[in-house]
């Protein structure tokens, strides 16, 4: 169950928090679906799943180091309650046999919730630095849905199909 978040009360230190935990439970749920749909060869969902778990964490990571160098060890005051796959893929979205390009497709709605998260909340917040912080991360998710959208335009012919059961 999520918590309903007052995007006015945030200060720069919770936004930062909030955004943390958005890339935090992203990155937890596409190595999720690298386990749970194994991988089979060089370009498949796994392959880009997997490569989605490492931006989600290197974006966190990021957002770590500014929260560190603004606030230090100030305990947190947003918890993982407050969010709910707001980027992060739902969890039985992706299949055993997803083609590589299902699994972009994928991606790509999850970057697209993710900047109309952002933008929605823009419009609530009242702390100027807030303000400029989801601004900065809407616009990231501009530019990551640009990064897949070129992604699925240099897959080879064939991405498109589905595997094919390996019994039948």
């Amino acid at each position: 169950m999520s918590v309903k978040l007052d995007f006015s009360t945030l200060n720069l230190m919770d936004a930062l928090d909030l955004a943390i935990l958005v890339e935090a439970e992203a990155h937890e749920r596409y190595k999720f679906f690298v386990e749970q749909i194994g991988r089979r060869y060089d370009v498949d969902a796994a392959s880009i799943f997997e490569t989605m778990a490492m931006n989600e964490e290197k974006h966190g990571r990021q957002l770590n180091d500014r929260r560190q160098a603004l606030f230090g060890d100030k305990p947190k005051r947003v918890s993982s309650a407050a969010i709910f796959d707001v980027e992060a893929p739902e969890f039985g979205a992706p299949s055993w046999n997803m083609s590589p390009l299902k699994a972009f497709q994928l991606a790509l709605a999850s970057e697209e919730k993710a900047y109309q998260f952002y933008d929605e909340a823009i419009k609530h917040v009242k702390d100027t630095t807030v303000l400029e912080l989801f601004a900065e991360l809407r616009d990231e998710e501009t530019e990551h849905k640009r990064l897949i959208k070129n992604a699925m335009e240099a897959l080879p012919p064939g991405s498109d199909k589905d595997l094919e059961d390996e019994d039948a």
